[in-house]
């Protein structure tokens, strides 16, 4: 390889690397942007003896990165890309029988490590960048770190970092690991803070920054913005802006096809000068050629997993101050520069982004997991994986049938690793294909791992829109590079490229379900028994959350969705994309996890016990079907359940039920020698069970309760002797000196009552009293009309002291019945002084 290449501060340090790694199995340099880190390590440690003529893997944690470092390198050393340095990533490959440097997108190490777990034939891994602590690379880095331990102690790992603190590092790799320094190559960057909301994105805003920057530096710029709406909202801004002349307009973002990526970190044609709008690409790795100034409007956009929802959405945020410093230092690599910052000086910005493990959607961990044969717990991480994500994750990929209830993987999981798509997309795809569906498939998936081609605000959210304008629309790039991907899905798969048909687009929503088992939908009201609420926006998740239409949408009018993209809202996620499914297939296809419930209780509207079979589907209740025959136990049951709904009173209760109720309430408050039943109200209901499901055999209705005798069933809860004892102590009536049985009324705790005509107790010399005379009754002395006369419980004080008065008063109001002088010698009767003269003949 030639060795005229123009120094870097980088240089002066690699034999020092080149020592530590002869020493040592793991090294951690950290280097700051413009030492040249990512170019000159890799081919300086190619001839050390260590490696013994084995590759160096260097990886990177974007395709566009691995591609134009290895090119880089390559032209640096008179060759192509695919000679001795090539690259590697899942969509674009140069590596050739000679490579002796592949750089690789972090899953590429991941896939290795499954098929390979002792690497042969690698010497050295370097993870380039990992202060972006990419989930991919904390995988990568804890499955070599295991591989390294039990089968290759002589395997390198270098870690090369710009900002990444190193002590938590050491903690994880080991005490004597060797920290090697270098500085960057940059000049002095004056740094102008504009001022203005944080959090505001105003692309009118951004193009005046933009062309204050121009007017000030004839060099060539490079705007950081958080993501490609962005980039397109500010390229639009600048069409009105006063640029000067001989200044070319190009994007960046990882969703350009290749040769546009290209040209943005090419060098400038003569006499033009670049404005790059990129994403958070343009931090790292790449070398934009001619960059003096730099726009940073402080923004980054990140994926977010919210475990509430269970769903992963992208959050636009500030940018930490260690990415804040990177982007500045784009300006000085080549001269002095300018760094134009849209917010106030005194903004305080987090010092690191969080690892995105921290934070990411696991099921892709957890299944690589799976097929490595460990639990997250048995490895080394710099971040541990959450726990309740990591659970999440497990139930998903169970859902989608890639891990069995034990948590191993399926073959179906298997598979999905080898296709190398996140598990919901693969099993979308294997699915399709297993139906006759694979080309469809291949398009939702290629859809879904794009930015939306249409507006959801504008054009409603049915993934089947996006789908027939896949099939028509040939002019726009987002669409031609969405077609590319589903191509080559299908050429995986094997399962052709022929044209989709109307009656395929229509399985949109079945091929969605399998992806998305989690997020099946069913319209709030919305089942088989129920009328369906077609105005209703608002839908009920597989998982119990909810989710809705902000406004009106066409598929507002089905029943049943499959949301594929939800916000992150705990409460109520919005909907932006999704398609209809019919119950039918949905019973059909998810048969194994569907759970019948037979539902049996009290029906209020129909005073009876009813009984319905339900179809659910996690939270959703798809199905049910009135239940013809119902056992004898579920009648019992429901019916209980009906009698405490309705209360004591739906009970046939008459006056000797609750008299009988009311004395051994009375007896029990007595007697506490003796072990009473409680019958109270609240005592009878809460032992329903005990004392009424007994006696309700055959019975499914609050009209057939009529039947049953509560006294005997009340009565039957006693003993022999205490049914005598109570009879004994506490009869239910008294018999009255005129022959007369009057019930006694036991309502009024402690005074039992006996309500008797005044004439009926003449002969009577005493108040009568219960419980062997110790509990005299209260009498309510009544006129022949039954109007009360007199209370008392001293009848013998009542004769002498106001029966004389009440006398003359009664002979008056009723002449034709029979009052006595003297009442305590006069005979008792139930009637007047005729039927009395009646009774003597």
């Amino acid at each position: 390889m030639p060795n005229a290449l123009t120094s870097l501060p980088i240089d002066a340090l690699l034999p020092e690397l080149c020592q530590a790694l002869s020493r040592h199995a793991c090294c951690v340099l950290q280097a700051a942007p413009g030492a040249g880190k990512t170019t000159r390590v890799p081919p300086a440690l190619l001839q050390q003896p260590w490696l013994n003529g084995q590759k160096i893997l260097m990886l990177e944690p974007r395709r566009i990165a691995a591609r134009s470092a290895a090119s880089f390198m390559a032209r640096e050393h008179g060759e192509q890309p695919g000679d001795t340095i090539g690259y590697r990533s899942r969509l674009d490959t140069q590596v050739g029988p000679n490579t002796r440097i592949e750089v690789v997108t972090e899953g590429i190490l991941t896939r290795m490590l499954q098929a390979d777990p002792a690497l042969e034939g690698i010497g050295c891994v370097i993870f380039d960048e990992f202060h972006e602590r990419n989930l991919q690379a904390d995988l990568g880095l804890a499955l070599l770190l295991q591989s390294q331990q039990l089968l290759r102690d002589e395997l390198r790992i270098l870690i090369m970092s710009a900002t990444l603190e190193p002590q938590p590092l050491l903690e994880l790799l080991g005490p004597d690991t060797p920290i090697i320094s270098s500085a960057g190559r940059s000049f002095a960057v004056q740094t102008h803070y504009l001022g203005g909301s944080p959090m505001a994105f105003d692309p009118e805003r951004v193009a005046r920054a933009i062309e204050q920057a121009l007017h000030g530096d004839d060099g060539s710029l490079l705007c950081f913005l958080p993501g490609s709406g962005e980039i397109h909202r500010t390229l639009q801004a600048l069409q009105h802006r006063d640029l000067p002349s001989a200044v070319q307009l190009l994007p960046l973002y990882g969703g350009l096809p290749a040769q546009q990526q290209d040209l943005a970190i090419a060098p400038s044609s003569a006499g033009l000068r670049k404005v790059v709008l990129a994403t958070a690409i343009a931090e790292t790795s790449l070398t934009i050629d001619g960059i003096s100034s730099v726009v940073d409007c402080g923004l980054m956009r990140l994926p977010r997993f919210d475990p509430r929802s269970g769903m992963t959405r992208l959050e636009t945020q500030a940018v930490s101050a260690a990415s804040a410093e990177q982007r500045r230092g784009r300006a000085g690599r080549l001269r002095p520069g300018r760094c134009y910052r849209l917010w106030s000086e005194t903004r305080m910005l987090i010092a690191q982004s969080p690892a995105e493990i921290l934070s990411a959607d696991l099921a892709p961990l957890v299944l690589e997991l799976a097929q490595w044969g460990c639990a997250a717990d048995e490895l080394d991480w710099l971040d541990p994986p959450p726990p309740i994500h990591l659970q999440q994750a497990r139930e998903l990929l169970q859902q989608l049938g890639a891990l069995d209830s034990a948590g191993t993987i399926t073959a179906s999981g298997k598979q999905l690793l080898q296709l190398g798509s996140h598990p919901r997309l693969g099993t979308l795809m294997l699915q399709g294909k297993r139906l006759g569906l694979g080309v469809l498939g291949c398009q939702i998936a290629a859809l879904l791992s794009e930015r939306d081609p249409l507006s959801s605000r504008q054009q409603g959210a049915d993934l089947r829109d996006r789908l027939l304008q896949l099939q028509h629309s040939r002019k726009d790039p987002l669409l031609q590079r969405i077609r590319d991907s589903a191509r080559r899905w299908s050429q995986q798969l094997r399962v052709g490229t022929q044209p989709l048909s109307s009656a395929d687009i229509d399985q949109t929503g079945l091929l969605l379900a399998f992806a998305f088992p989690d997020r099946i939908a069913q319209r709030r009201g919305a089942n088989s028994t129920n009328g369906s609420d077609t105005n209703s926006r608002q839908y009920l998740l597989r998982n119990g959350k909810g989710a809705e239409f902000r406004d009106y949408d066409r598929l507002c009018e089905s029943a049943y969705l499959v949301c594929a993209e939800l916000d992150g809202h705990a409460r109520s996620a919005r909907i932006f994309l999704a398609a209809a499914i019919e119950r039918q297939p949905l019973q059909q296809q998810f048969a194994a996890q569907l759970q019948y419930r037979d539902n049996i209780g009290w029906d209020a509207s129909t005073g009876s016990v009813r009984g319905h079979r339900e179809c659910w589907l996690g939270q959703l209740r798809l199905q049910q079907q009135p239940l013809s025959e119902l056992s004898e136990q579920h009648c019992i049951d429901g019916l209980l359940d009906g009698i405490r709904q309705q209360g004591l009173d739906c009970l046939p209760w008459n006056a000797a039920s609750r008299s009988l109720q009311q004395r051994l309430e009375l007896m029990r408050s007595i007697d506490t020698r003796q072990s009473w039943p409680e019958l109270s109200d609240s005592a009878l209901l809460e032992t329903l069970e005990q004392w009424l499901a007994p006696y309700l055999s055959g019975l499914k209705r609050l009209a057939q309760l009529k039947r049953l005798n509560l006294s005997e069933i009340l009565n039957s809860r006693l003993s022999w002797e205490q049914q005598q004892q109570l009879e004994r102590q506490l009869p239910l009536s008294f018999k009255v000196p005129s022959g007369s049985q009057i019930r006694i009324d036991y309502s009024h705790p402690l005074q039992p009552v006996l309500a008797v005509r005044l004439q009926e107790l003449f002969g009577l010399q005493r108040s009568p009293a219960l419980l062997d005379g110790k509990l005299p009754m209260t009498l309510h002395l009544l006129s022949p009309a039954q109007r009360p006369i007199q209370v008392t419980q001293d009848l013998d004080s009542f004769w002498d002291t106001t029966y004389a008065q009440v006398c003359k008063d009664l002979k008056g109001r009723y002449p034709r019945h029979y009052w006595p002088d003297n009442p305590r010698e006069a005979q008792a009767t139930r009637g007047t002084k005729k039927g009395m003269q009646r009774q003597q003949r």
